[in-house]
């Protein structure tokens, strides 16, 4: 199966405040006009297909939304981590393309044990912000999927450019098995801090990069 994996921009506390009732009149009418009509579009796609999490995904949102996220079962937990992707989606830029791998985990789980090897921070491995899960300021715990899909991951935008810095000092010394998609990741941060920084000039508050895995 392959996994595709997006990215967008948003300000993790907006994302937070979702999960503590702090919404203000633009949230509220994200919430009304749009995450929970995607909520409710998601789970008819998983009714069509026969699936059955023992939460619909517009439960899910709702525990989210009321501070929980306690429901009893063995696949609640990817109906509360489709739940508060759509929080997210809403909450911060347009999502991007970031890949398509067929076994994510296994692919950057080794590309991270070669970039270790060569010295870089275990805080700026691919694995550690790919499947960092949901933001740790929310104050309860979510459970995560069974077989670890539909990830969450995040990487705040301050870290962007020493990630870039840090993989581009060791490029030339990686195994070839991974030197294409390192410098794919590394201009991608690149330019991901440079509009964080543009962003910053014109008043904008978004962090943190945004990562979704689907499949």
């Amino acid at each position: 199966m392959s996994h595709i994996i997006t990215m967008t921009t948003a300000n993790q506390s907006r994302v937070v405040s979702y999960l503590q009732g702090e919404l203000d009149a633009t949230q509220q009418r994200m919430l009304r006009d749009h995450i929970r009509k995607d909520a409710h579009t998601d789970q008819l796609s998983l009714e069509r297909q026969g699936i059955d999490l023992g939460l619909t995904i517009p439960e899910a949102l709702d525990h989210l939304l009321a501070g929980h996220a306690d429901a009893d079962g063995a696949y609640v937990g990817h109906a509360y981590y489709k739940a508060l992707q759509h929080i997210i989606d809403w909450s911060g830029s347009d999502p991007i393309d970031f890949g398509v791998y067929s076994k994510p985990s296994t692919f950057f789980g080794r590309m991270g044990d070669e970039l270790r090897r060569l010295g870089v921070p275990a805080d700026l491995l691919p694995l550690d912000f790919l499947f960092a899960g949901p933001p740790d300021e929310i104050p309860f715990h979510i459970p995560s999927p069974t077989d670890g899909y539909p990830a969450i991951g995040r990487l705040p935008l301050a870290k962007a450019k020493p990630l870039a810095d840090a993989y581009a000092a060791v490029l030339d010394r990686m195994d070839n098995a991974f030197t294409h998609e390192t410098k794919r990741i590394m201009d991608t941060m690149r330019v991901e801090h440079d509009e964080w920084q543009s962003a910053l000039r014109h008043g904008h508050t978004m962090d943190t990069l945004f990562f979704s895995i689907q499949g």
